[in-house]
């Protein structure tokens, strides 16, 4: 339960995320102005900016001055600009992903004995507002759901080809002095491993997929000419979920005549989707072709024919920007935190680099060639 002394903390915080909520709202309605989505934005904004009034009245209430509590527009505009980079589809995630965070936190405050009763019951409206914005996000998002499931395999995909060609390339760095064998070792490699990852895509979304229609198939079947077994099948899942019998078979013969029981069936049990499955040859392509992006970062600056000593660390600063890119994609997509996954991926990246470095240096020494 929350003390005083956090009940203001989260108090002050919620305020300024509030007041940059209404900012961002604000200028997204602006950027999408004369689309459905301006009016989205503008009415979000305006909930946000009396969420903002809340929180601003309950800290004067509490003799609390709200007057360090101001909005930075240059962070204002960072966070513009980069939803118009991002796109609309990554940027719902991001705006979903906020409002759950506001939401555990004013769920937590709300359990605190601090407030009074009128207090608790304007929060739970604050409450409410905010998880209709998540639901409003929710939905535009679903549109989006495809396009963000390719950018999370396409960043995956990139972080492999990264991570492998910078192990490697450091590695031969630390073995060769000449930047042109480190840049086409590191090519043969990254070629090799493209094509290795994407028939290896094809191949394993392609299988999968041919179960899973497999799977559809035999429940087509069994709902046009065993119906009953699949009745039997709906109403254990009820059940199990807490409805009555009666209740359950009642849903279940509902699904029957709406002829979507086997498709109740696929989900509930086998956890397929007909509108999921995915196509193989495009998941093959997209995770190659970023395999190789990815593969040929750390490569520029052996390409470049910088001696290795300068490359080398060219080569490690690039891939650490990149693994930070692609850390903050993966975060958003897979709804985790940006800061930690970051620092993972970067960690994880450059410390295998290290250790292949370590180890090119230790058979340029024992082999005895000559390190420029």
């Amino acid at each position: 339960m929350a003390t005083a002394k956090s009940v203001i903390s989260y108090a002050k915080e919620a305020l300024l995320d509030e007041l940059y909520a209404t900012a961002i709202y604000s200028k997204l309605a602006e950027h999408y102005e004369g689309r459905d989505l301006s009016r989205k934005f503008r009415e979000l904004a305006e909930m946000e900016k009396n969420h903002a009034k809340f929180w601003s009245e309950f800290l004067g209430r509490r003799e609390v001055s709200v007057e360090g509590v101001k909005v930075s527009r240059l962070k204002v505009s960072f966070w513009v600009l980069l939803f118009r980079i991002l796109g609309l589809g990554l940027t719902f995630k991001i705006l979903e992903s906020s409002e759950r965070k506001a939401i555990e936190m004013y769920s937590e405050i709300l359990d605190s004995e601090e407030l009074s009763s009128e207090e608790r019951e304007a929060l739970k409206k604050v409450l409410e507002d905010e998880l209709i914005h998540e639901h409003t996000f929710a939905e535009e998002e679903s549109r989006f759901k495809e396009f963000i499931n390719h950018v999370r395999d396409a960043v995956l995909g990139m972080n492999d080809g990264l991570v492998e060609v910078l192990s490697v390339s450091a590695g031969l760095a630390g073995a060769y002095g000449d930047p042109l064998y480190v840049a086409l070792g590191g090519l043969i490699v990254g070629v090799g491993g493209a094509l290795s990852m994407g028939i290896g895509a094809f191949t394993s979304v392609r299988a999968q997929k041919q179960v899973r229609l497999g799977v559809l198939t035999r429940l087509r079947v069994a709902a046009k000419y065993a119906a009953h077994i699949l009745i039997e099948k709906v109403t254990k899942y009820m059940v199990k979920r807490g409805l009555r019998e009666e209740t359950a078979r009642v849903i279940a013969e509902e699904a029957r005549r709406r002829g979507v029981l086997d498709k109740v069936v696929a989900e509930e049990e086998y956890g397929i989707r007909g509108e999921r499955l995915e196509n193989p040859l495009r998941a093959g392509i997209y995770t190659g072709l970023f395999y190789a992006v990815g593969a040929f970062v750390p490569l520029t600056p052996y390409f470049a024919m910088m001696s290795v000593s300068a490359a080398l660390p060219a080569s490690f600063i690039m891939a650490a920007f990149m693994l930070g890119i692609m850390g903050f994609l993966i975060a958003i997509t897979a709804e985790l935190s940006i800061r930690i996954k970051v620092a993972e991926l970067i960690i994880a990246g450059l410390g295998s680099a290290t250790v292949t470095f370590a180890i090119g240096r230790l058979a340029s020494a024992l082999l005895g060639i000559e390190v420029g």
